[in-house]
């Protein structure tokens, strides 16, 4: 196994370490802004990188004996992305589809519940998701890949097999109804969790979100089980960041339904 994918197990996992036994609201609270710190610190650096590129020296080609030089733009000289995988692109189309309904499922919470640290985990998770999701569609559009899953689903069906798209429901090609990857709610559960309000909602919503997390996890897995998937390093460390943050909480919402019992 590669060994940059330590990262992935409990032992090393630190903000599986951080959550792990969490005490209080307080350490919940640390956790949340320390999310909101690392994305300001990676908005931050790409804000220097454009306008760094932005004010770049310009690049002149010389021109060949008697014709002029022309200036090159930095994306013309820029190296072509690494080419993706079939499990790649899927693993991106999937992930995009399995953002979406976390984000429907935290719309839901405004009107149906007043957990304040509730609704700030899902705040958190609704704003993450959507930036990721924004990430994975210009990833795939930088490669010519389609948003959705369905022009690969014929290749799909045949070379992951054994893969990561065992875990789709329904299975692929044999039913019309809408695909499921994995960890995603039903559409009862969906419905459940929409008619649902206060205590009901908080645990329908805590009990919904770690399966629809739990799915994750297995997605992300899947993709680096799968040979010649995962080789690219910049959807490596998105898949790793992926599998962290939503281990973390996991932990947080299991500290959050513990709380139910008291």
């Amino acid at each position: 196994m590669d060994s940059r994918r330590v990262g992935l197990s409990a032992e090393n996992d630190s903000p599986i370490r951080f959550v792990h036994g969490i005490a209080s609201d307080y350490m919940f609270m640390d956790f949340l802004k320390s999310r909101h710190a690392h994305s300001s610190a990676v908005l931050l650096l790409l804000s220097v990188a454009a306008f760094a590129q932005q004010n770049a020296a310009p690049i002149v080609q010389p021109g060949a004996p008697g014709k002029d030089s022309k200036t090159l733009s930095p994306a013309s000289i820029a190296p072509a992305p690494r080419a993706a995988s079939i499990a790649d692109i899927s693993f991106m189309q999937g992930m995009i589809m399995h953002h979406s309904q976390a984000v429907d499922m935290t719309a839901l919470m405004a009107t149906r519940t007043r957990n304040k640290a509730l609704l700030e985990l899902g705040k958190r998770i609704s704003i993450s998701q959507t930036d990721e999701m924004k990430y994975m569609k210009q990833w795939l559009e930088d490669r010519g890949q389609p948003i959705t899953m369905e022009r690969h689903m014929d290749s799909m069906a045949g070379s992951m097999a054994m893969g990561p798209m065992d875990h789709m429901n329904p299975p692929m090609n044999m039913n019309p109804a809408p695909m499921l990857m994995p960890g995603m709610l039903t559409p009862e559960q969906m419905k459940a969790l929409a008619a649902a309000k206060d205590a009901k909602f908080d645990h329908l919503f805590l009990t919904g979100m770690i399966q629809h997390h739990g799915g994750a996890l297995t997605m992300v897995q899947d993709l680096f089980d799968t040979p010649g998937a995962g080789q690219d390093n910049v959807l490596f460390d998105f898949a790793t960041d992926i599998d962290n943050t939503q281990r973390a909480e996991i932990e947080i919402m299991k500290g959050m339904l513990l709380k139910e019992k008291k």
